[in-house]
């Protein structure tokens, strides 16, 4: 079972134009997306799911100067680009993050991941964003590639064809859904990057714990920060989040 995990990545964005390339401690956020989940024991190949404007195409460059497998595809039907990356890269077992997720925890995401494969026969989708238990910015999503075409062969809407799992998720009669979640609950945290306020907070958490961890810090790190310096979580707490 190849396990194909496929960042979706462009330079537009509703709120904050660029983000995945802004620069933190040096590297761009998308580099450090790639840093991170390098660290996933359970990881065959990482995949940068971008769009075919010209815009894009420094998206592309930065794929190749991290040596990163790159796909191009449709801006708007992001099911496609998705459906048609995993397609590429033989992918048997899918994993889907963001690029706009630059604390990403490598632990996390492959404890979810390896969830995913020990109960294969029970389940075609895992995540720990529909019943969120841990902070926004830590979102995994883990499908079959069987799945993802079945939901690209279905789905006809338009918020169905502009995301990739929502029909997979709407449609839990036809899907064997699971939730993984954390024994405590902190879904009341963002660390997703969105706006200028998100970018101030990563920042600011990087700052103190990347040249102290090089890169490897994790979801608890960052939680002994925040006991350490309450009023970080002040700085992005009115953000809401643009619901799919």
């Amino acid at each position: 079972m190849k396990v194909v995990c496929i960042i979706q990545a462009r330079m537009g964005s509703i709120r904050l134009q660029g983000k995945v390339l802004m620069k933190i401690c040096g590297k761009s956020v998308l580099e450090h997306d790639i840093d991170r989940l390098k660290r996933v024991n359970n990881i065959d190949e990482i995949v940068i799911a971008t769009t075919t404007l010209e815009k894009d195409n420094i998206i592309v460059e930065e794929a190749k100067r991290l040596g990163i497998t790159y796909f191009r595809g449709s801006e708007d039907d992001v099911l496609s680009r998705y459906y048609y990356a995993a397609k590429e890269n033989n992918a048997d077992i899918v994993v889907r993050v963001t690029s706009d997720c630059p604390l990403i925890d490598s632990e996390v995401t492959e404890k979810i991941i390896g969830y995913f494969i020990n109960n294969r026969g029970n389940y075609d989708y895992v995540s720990n964003t529909i019943e969120r238990t841990y902070p926004r910015g830590l979102d995994t999503e883990v499908f079959s590639f069987i799945s993802l075409k079945r939901a690209f062969n279905e789905a006809i809407i338009q918020r169905d064809r502009e995301h990739v799992t929502p029909y997979i998720w709407d449609n839990d009669k036809n899907f064997r859904l699971a939730q993984y979640k954390n024994i405590i609950n902190y879904s009341n945290l963002r660390w997703t990057l969105d706006t200028e306020e998100d970018f101030k907070l990563i920042n600011t958490i990087f700052k103190y714990l990347h040249c102290k961890k090089e890169n490897n810090f994790n979801m608890y790190d960052i939680l002994d920060l925040y006991r350490i310096h309450p009023e970080l979580k002040d700085i992005n707490i009115y953000i809401k989040q643009i619901i799919v």
